[in-house]
């Protein structure tokens, strides 16, 4: 230790930021947005990402998350959250997850792996943002 400042400062506004991935590009740009804000304010991020119970997924979004953050200096984990979608949806497991964890912040993606690329936003977006306890930040 040389003595200097720390080059961020521990924020009580954002001390445990979720961060849904599901391998799309524009969710692992909000990774790297929530990367940023770790390294300012001394965020611990968690990383998830939610599928159905029993669903195959040809390319692990944890995995290419692992990867964006492998060098940088911040406290990350990463958890996978499996669902059944005849009980229950994304969009309510993890405002189950911000509200049982007791996040601070979400950044997400505005559209993940859709199937309607004319929406500007999508469904499990719009839903956290509309009711999510917690402000959620969308990424284009």
């Amino acid at each position: 230790m040389n003595g200097e400042e720390p080059s961020y400062r521990i924020s009580f506004i954002y001390r445990k930021i979720l961060v849904p991935v599901d391998g799309s590009e524009v969710s692992l740009k909000a990774l790297e947005l929530a990367i940023d804000l770790a390294k300012h304010y001394g965020s611990k991020i968690t990383v998830v990402t939610v599928k159905s119970k029993g669903e195959t997924v040809s390319q692990d979004p944890l995995a290419k998350a692992k990867a964006r953050v492998a060098k940088e200096p911040i406290n990350v984990s990463y958890k996978l959250i499996e669902y059944d979608p005849t009980l229950e949806s994304v969009s309510y497991r993890l405002i189950k997850e911000i509200v049982e964890e007791g996040y601070d912040l979400v950044i997400m993606g505005a559209r993940g792996k859709t199937l309607y690329g004319e929406l500007p936003i999508g469904s499990v977006a719009l839903s956290l943002v509309i009711n999510a306890p917690i402000s959620v930040l969308v990424v284009r």
